[in-house]
């Protein structure tokens, strides 16, 4: 890191407050009867949503759906419009009254959300239910989650087929017999059910949605929600045509009822190719392939586009209604996304660590905000056009305005070839060459990753990472560090880090962080324990004097261009408000256009042909007035940079005059002053993993105080493969339950788990 780096240092938002004057944080707060009519508005508009589609298979609402069918499908819209109303606006509205929520009410300070702590729904997030079995790692609030769609699965398809016996008695004499009348009925409720499902598909797989921004749940906990739902809608649709398959079959129709593309009714053969692309996404999905073959699983995924359209051209407008407003919201979020991921970044630095792994400093805007829990997606367009890999952030937000850094260990061949462009370029600087075989054009998409900075709202911490799982808590660390040095709003006093790497010379990446030296005034608040367990050496190496000291390359610099965007990931809350709203009133006119000017001028009647239309419409809507907001929000974005960078211009000639004294006294006078390196407070153990009952509970020993007042709050973040957050998981579960039953514990503690994603 350079020494302009290192001066760069600003504060970053905690909140989620928009990007051009902090979301009110300097006015009188709203009240807080706003703040509660707002949340109870939304929780009523979701719950009454989610009630219409738990309820729909019964009588009661069938009838009510009915009437609200016969009282509204004289508009403009038709019964397209009144299903959409009652099953697809909803999800919008919360989406609306989420932007007013998120830009009037940012988050408070770190001692503010502290108070999140003590709140049940809170307890039961970070409270782990199970540990072993298919969903992994699961809290207390996921398992609510899993239970009530396994009971809306299981309720309605048994309410679905004792309706149907009791439907096929009053059929009089029909062509088909009772078995393939019943097929027929019985996939057909597969297939609404499996569109409800469809509808929460594409919810958290929305990565800078606005609605996992209000409930803070980071994009790599969606991914496994989006997953979970996978299998659930494609298990649905598969039955939905292997029911049918089988009907016509017993028909001995098979291969025509296939190809057939009715006018009026279902499209069987669009149905065919939709079931088929997600047949495909589904099989590459798996836990296997995706592990062996992630370009096949990547690849492959790009699929949804021909399994959402040709959807639409099976089931028609007023079907494919039905789940509508969250397809139209991951429209919002891929279009926001493809318009920032266009931009090539600036690499600051692009170097290889002697430990193998590769460090990438990107440079970004100072509007641009993060948090060390935060994490982007890297595109290199020399390795892929396609391929984009997340990655978590170690740098913090308080280590500079004007960069951001990832570190990659080398674990397949795309980041192996990685490493081989910057190695080759660093070998042809060395002889003199400005070959341009080493360009790296970078695109980045994020930061995303939570809103609130949990790490800093507990006095107690511990940090447990395996291999490159530390990258993010090298993130925390500097974070935690330099607000203490700076006297900025900081929870921690004990943080305890347990690492685990397999080899002596990964314990270099401890030197990445951007806090080496921590000062006698840091060290007097802040008591930083860092154990780390060598797993494949029986004993230190000889140089493990020197083990610490990772000299890495010098970095090569590559100049695309332009910073990183902020369009997604935490971007300004009012530009990110206009876009959805100018998108959802240009659907809306599109789709009244449409209408009126050309399905009822021409007689359009064709239930495929009213689908395209309806997809075509909702893409218009983003692509025109949202695109326009969003080159607008681009030009802001690029203007303020600009500023950015003349007000940084402007700051340079002052900060350079006291550089030199600053260099020269910094070291001497933290040493002198009783201060400790990062290497000082890290001890190595050789040929053992981290024994977890015992670290916590002699943490929780010294978090109780030895027993007095209540019990402590330990924060617990992993990051790590699956064994080890389950490891983790089951240390925290036995810790709490011990502590409420009144089992030996001498001091209580409350142990919060949170896990990370590993890094791919």
């Amino acid at each position: 890191m350079t020494p302009s780096m290192a001066q760069e240092r600003g504060e970053p938002l905690l909140q989620s407050g928009n990007g051009a004057a902090g979301g009110g944080a300097k006015g009188s707060p709203p009240p807080a009867l706003a703040r509660t009519v707002l949340k109870v508005l939304m929780w009523a508009v979701f719950l009454t949503w989610a009630a219409a589609i738990f309820f729909y298979p019964t009588k009661p609402a069938q009838a009510a759906f009915e009437g609200w069918m016969a009282a509204t499908k004289q508009s403009l819209f038709g019964i397209t419009g009144s299903i959409f109303l009652a099953f697809s606006a909803p999800i919008l509205i919360v989406a609306a009254l989420a932007y007013v929520y998120i830009s009037v009410f940012p988050s408070d300070h770190v001692h503010v959300e502290k108070n999140k702590l003590k709140t049940l729904c809170f307890r039961l997030w970070t409270f782990p239910v199970l540990v072993d079995g298919p969903f992994g790692v699961v809290s207390a609030v996921e398992f609510i989650g899993i239970v009530l769609f396994i009971v809306y699965v299981v309720y309605s398809m048994t309410y679905y087929a004792v309706e149907s016996v009791s439907l096929i008695s009053k059929f009089g004499q029909i062509s088909l017999t009772y078995s393939e009348l019943l097929l027929y009925i019985i996939g057909l409720r597969f297939g609404s059910v499996g569109l409800f499902c469809m509808a929460f598909l594409f919810l958290p797989v929305s990565r800078g949605s606005v609605l996992l921004r209000l409930i803070d749940i980071p994009f790599e906990h969606a991914t496994r929600y989006h997953v979970w739902l996978g299998h659930l809608t494609m298990a649905l649709f598969t039955l939905h045509g292997l029911c049918y398959v089988i009907a016509w079959s017993l028909e001995g129709n098979l291969l025509g009822e296939l190809a057939a593309w009715k006018e009026i009714g279902v499209a069987n053969l669009p149905g065919v190719i939709s079931l088929a692309a997600g047949l495909l996404m589904w099989v590459t999905s798996l836990h296997p392939v995706r592990k062996r073959y992630f370009e096949l699983f990547f690849y492959t995924h790009q699929l949804y586009i021909i399994f959402v359209v040709f959807l639409a051209f099976h089931v028609g407008d007023f079907i494919f209604s039905f789940s509508a407003g969250p397809i139209f919201l991951f429209m919002l979020d891929r279009f926001l996304r493809f318009w920032q991921s266009r931009a090539k970044v600036d690499i600051i630095s692009a170097s290889c660590r002697p430990c193998g792994t590769v460090e990438l400093v990107f440079s970004k805007p100072a509007s641009l905000r993060y948090n060390a829990l935060s994490f982007i997606f890297v595109q290199v367009r020399e390795l892929s056009f396609l391929e984009w890999h997340p990655f978590s952030v170690s740098s913090s937000p308080m280590d500079g305005r004007y960069h951001m850094s990832i570190l990659i260990k080398v674990l397949g061949s795309w980041t192996e070839k990685l490493r081989g462009i910057i190695t080759d370029a660093q070998e042809q600087g060395r002889n003199g060459s400005e070959s341009e075989t080493g360009r790296i054009t970078a695109c980045v998409e994020g930061p995303y990753g939570h809103e609130s900075p949990y790490h800093l709202m507990y006095e107690n911490l511990i940090l447990v990472a395996g291999g490159i799982g530390i990258s993010p808590f090298l993130a925390i660390l500097s974070d935690i560090i330099h607000r203490i040095e700076e006297g900025k709003p900081c929870m921690p006093k004990n943080v305890l880090v347990l690492w685990s790497v397999k080899k002596s010379n990964e314990l270099s990446l401890l030197s990445a962080v951007n806090a080496q030296f921590i000062s006698s005034s840091v060290s007097d608040k802040l008591h930083l324990d860092i154990q780390a367990f060598v797993t494949q050496e029986s004993q230190p190496p000889l140089e493990e004097g020197i083990v610490g000291d990772d000299q890495k390359a010098t970095g090569m610099f590559v100049k695309n261009g332009t910073t990183m965007s902020g369009l997604v990931g935490t971007g300004d809350n009012f530009w990110a408000g206009m876009y959805f709203a100018a998108s959802t009133l240009g659907f809306v006119l599109a789709y009244a256009l449409a209408q009126a000017y050309y399905v009822r001028r021409f007689n359009v009647f064709a239930w495929w042909h009213l689908g395209l239309v309806f997809v075509l419409c909702m893409a218009a809507g983003v692509a025109f007035p949202g695109g326009l907001v969003v080159l607008l929000w681009h030009l802001s974005e690029k203007r303020k940079a600009e500023d950015d960078r003349w007000d940084a211009a402007a700051a340079v000639p002052r900060a350079h005059d006291g550089e030199e004294e600053a260099e020269q006294t910094t070291n001497g006078a933290d040493a002198a002053d009783g201060g400790v390196s990062l290497a000082a407070v890290k001890t190595t153990r050789y040929g053992c993993r981290p024994q977890f009952e015992a670290e916590f509970a002699a943490f929780a020993e010294k978090a109780g105080g030895g027993g007095g007042g209540g019990a402590a709050d330990v924060g617990v973040l992993v990051c790590g493969p699956p064994g080890l957050q389950a490891s983790v998981a089951r240390e925290c579960r036995s810790h709490n339950l011990g502590r409420r039953g009144g089992r030996r514990r001498r001091a209580g503690a409350v142990f919060h788990f949170n896990s990370h994603s590993f890094d791919l």
